[in-house]
């Protein structure tokens, strides 16, 4: 019953806040970035932002959810109110990466930081080193699903996915907290999108996954892998675009659309047709992940798939 009274919750937000956001003419206009072609209201991510620490007060009072862990979520607020502000107004980059790294030490500290990193033939048992990684990975996220949030569908079916996911491999409560708190904003952003997401859902995203990651990983350090697995087709895209970018000598700070996404965009594929091609990669990511137990020939195998996946966009749209 939850979950409906969430979904609802959700829906009717985002319908609110579109309604709102076209009132005040608060959309997002199209500029050398942009994926899409009409100015379309922003801002829908406030919606999934107070679903989902609505559902995260409802399971703590319930003690449906780790004390520590729902502190760590809950200093996702400041991500939230940043970037809602950040969508009004730019803020300056340095602004937004004091904040974001900021909660990305009080999520650390909360789950008591990550006590192991398991590589397979060794293991890191360092802490300065764990921690180091730990808070970088958490930056990292924040900021990459932000980069990645760029067409019809695409984030909110990612998330939707990791919920899904969730609930299969670990089955707490807030994974489904999760999938409905994104489901019902993806009805009016799915396909021909009647709002979007904004950096208050996006970044917001980006930190909850991040400390999933770490949380499970101290549970078992192989879980590490795990994870980083099923959200694989965001940061492989996003590092291997980053790491391009540099060797071509380009800025980069400097706007651009060179995302696997972007290009297939590019190509002629349709947004919803890009959307559905990720959600078969993910799908095929979770099958990696649920057939072998071995989650060292796991993460190899969903390496090969991704490079593959990266490939295929390669021959459709060049990257230069």
């Amino acid at each position: 019953m939850i979950y409906l009274i969430l979904f609802v919750l959700s829906f009717f937000l985002t319908y609110f806040i579109k309604e709102y956001a076209i009132k005040k003419s608060l959309v997002a206009q199209v500029n050398e970035r942009s994926s899409h072609t009409v100015p379309t209201p922003h801002g829908g991510g406030i919606a999934i932002a107070l679903t989902w620490f609505v559902g995260l007060c409802y399971l703590y009072i319930t003690d449906g959810i780790d004390t520590s862990l729902f502190y760590a979520f809950s200093a996702g607020i400041l991500i939230s109110v940043v970037s809602f502000f950040d969508d009004l107004y730019e803020l300056s980059p340095k602004i937004r990466l004091v904040i974001q790294s900021a909660v990305a030490v009080l999520g650390l500290v909360a789950i008591g930081g990550l006590k192991s990193i398991d590589l397979g033939l060794f293991t890191i048992e360092n802490q300065f080193i764990t921690n180091i990684f730990a808070f970088l990975l958490i930056v990292w996220y924040i900021n990459l699903t932000n980069f990645i949030d760029g067409i019809n569908g695409y984030v909110g079916s990612m998330f939707v996915f990791l919920g899904v996911a969730g609930l299969m491999l670990v089955g707490d409560a807030y994974f489904g907290v999760l999938a409905v708190a994104v489901l019902g904003f993806l009805y009016w952003n799915w396909n021909k999108a009647k709002i979007f997401m904004g950096d208050v859902g996006s970044t917001l995203l980006g930190y909850n996954i991040a400390i999933i990651t770490l949380y499970y990983a101290n549970e078992q350090s192989t879980n590490l892998l795990i994870w980083i697995i099923l959200f694989g087709l965001f940061w492989f895209d996003a590092t291997v675009t980053l790491i391009r970018r540099k060797l071509n000598g380009e800025k980069l700070s400097q706007a651009h659309k060179k995302h696997a996404y972007q290009r297939l965009t590019q190509a002629g594929w349709s947004h919803y047709k890009v959307t559905n091609f990720s959600i078969m990669i993910n799908l095929s990511l979770f099958a990696i992940v649920y057939l072998l137990h071995n989650v060292f020939l796991a993460f190899f195998i969903a390496i090969m798939v991704l490079s593959l996946s990266m490939k295929y966009v390669d021959n459709k749209k060049r990257f230069e």
